[in-house]
């Protein structure tokens, strides 16, 4: 099993590239269920989830095939071969329940596993269900199988979520391109995943209005088509690295970064007192000070602050000057990396959904481990910033998310190695 060695103390000077989005990307994949003509996807990244939604759809009959490096991706189900989504492969991601739309909406039927992934909350599968309801949809569980059909194909409708989930705006959202009529989906996710997933689709003849508001309205079509779409840049993987120099010192420019995606986030970094600026290529990030200063945070849906970016927040305010105050609204469980960053020193309390953090001088470098993977990469920032050497182990978590992280930060000037146990 591989660890990832991380000696600190190390500034940080360079340029980081960022990868396309493995949320959109998981959303986009599919889409391709929708049409019997290909659909190719560049600016893809490469990371073990992307082989597993690859894995997934190709059991459903789809054809699937990597280029230049996996960048690209082309796709193309001419016919379905299984509308069953089998438990050995979707336990391996909570992403793989994106198939129960589309397959609905071109079959007219699914059997879907309910899904795994990160343990980092419950985050179960009733506003999936209610959404595709509102279509029409008839859908049971039994022995570990969601049971849907669509008697003579899913209908328009109003679909009134009552939380913003990405993924049940996503899986709603491809499911009414073929509807019959129009869908309205209210309080519908406004993540720039969803704007991504909306672009595509419409490239692909969907007719769509209103992504990254609110309510989206949908008028289904007959068919669609095919289409080739670019993957959005990852925001988390754009956040995570321009909080390094926070760890380090230095400067770093996150090769493809843009302001809107990241609006929020940036906003706590400047009260941090981190500088970010934009250039022709991307962002451009440095600590003003020696160290950050204490904030609050509290994650919210999109636009407010990401609980994608929570842990890597925590690990730098544990070296910030004063006390900082988290609030996780989103997830239960995403705590958990506090006590590995109590292991190199840092001084963290949690009581339910809150965790204040006091900061230190300097962390220590530990054993310590990934518990899921945003707090695998926190972990790795923490060690940046440590004396001594951090050893994170259990980063196959970290494999799903981020793309060559060692090659990244060791291009920059991090003394980071991977090794194989």
């Amino acid at each position: 099993m591989d660890s990832i060695i991380v000696r600190g103390g190390a500034e940080l000077r360079g340029q980081i590239p960022i990868a396309g989005a493995k949320n959109a990307c998981l959303a986009l994949m599919p889409a391709t269920l929708l049409s019997e003509e290909p659909l190719t996807l560049t600016n893809a990244p490469r990371l073990s989830d992307i082989r597993t939604m690859t894995q997934l759809l190709e059991s459903l009959g789809a054809e699937v095939s990597s280029m230049q490096g996996g960048k690209v991706i082309a796709m193309s189900t001419h016919d379905l071969a299984s509308t069953r989504a089998d438990y050995e492969i979707v336990r391996k991601m909570r992403a793989s329940n994106l198939v129960l739309g589309p397959l609905l909406a071109r079959a007219h039927e699914a059997e879907v596993s309910l899904p795994g992934g990160c343990a980092i909350g419950a985050r179960p599968m009733d506003i999936h269900i209610e959404a595709l309801t509102a279509l029409g949809a008839e859908i049971e569980l039994r022995d570990g199988y969601l049971h849907a059909v669509a008697r003579g194909g899913l209908r328009g409708g109003r679909v009134a979520l009552r939380f913003a989930s990405v993924g049940a705006t996503e899986n709603v959202l491809m499911a009414a391109t073929l509807a019959k009529g129009s869908t309205v989906i209210e309080n519908a996710a406004r993540e720039p995943e969803i704007v991504d997933l909306a672009r595509c689709l419409r490239a692909m003849g969907a007719q769509i209005e209103g992504e990254g508001t609110s309510t989206i309205e949908v008028q289904g079509v007959d068919r669609l088509g095919a289409a080739t779409h670019r993957v959005v840049t990852d925001r988390i993987e754009l956040g995570t690295y321009m909080l390094a120099p926070a760890f380090t010192g230095g400067e770093v420019e996150c090769l493809g970064g843009k302001l809107e995606l990241v609006g929020a986030f940036v906003e706590k970094l400047d009260a941090a007192g981190i500088d970010v600026s934009e250039t022709e290529a991307g962002l451009k990030v440095k600590l003003r000070g020696e160290r950050p200063r204490a904030i609050d945070v509290t994650t919210e849906p999109f636009p407010g602050f990401p609980t994608d970016l929570q842990a890597q927040m925590m690990a730098m305010l544990c070296t910030a000057q004063g006390t900082s105050r988290l609030e996780e609204k989103i997830f239960e469980n995403r705590f958990m990396h506090a006590p590995e960053l109590v292991r190199m020193g840092a001084r963290i309390e949690v009581q339910g959904g809150h965790a204040t953090v006091t900061g230190v001088d300097k962390l220590k470098g530990a054993q310590v481990m990934a518990t899921d993977l945003r707090a695998s990469v926190s972990l790795i920032l923490a060690g940046l910033a440590a004396e001594g050497e951090t050893v994170v182990n259990r980063v196959y978590h970290l494999d799903r998310g981020y793309e060559h992280v060692e090659d990244k930060l060791g291009a920059v000037g991090a003394k980071i190695e991977r090794v194989t146990a």
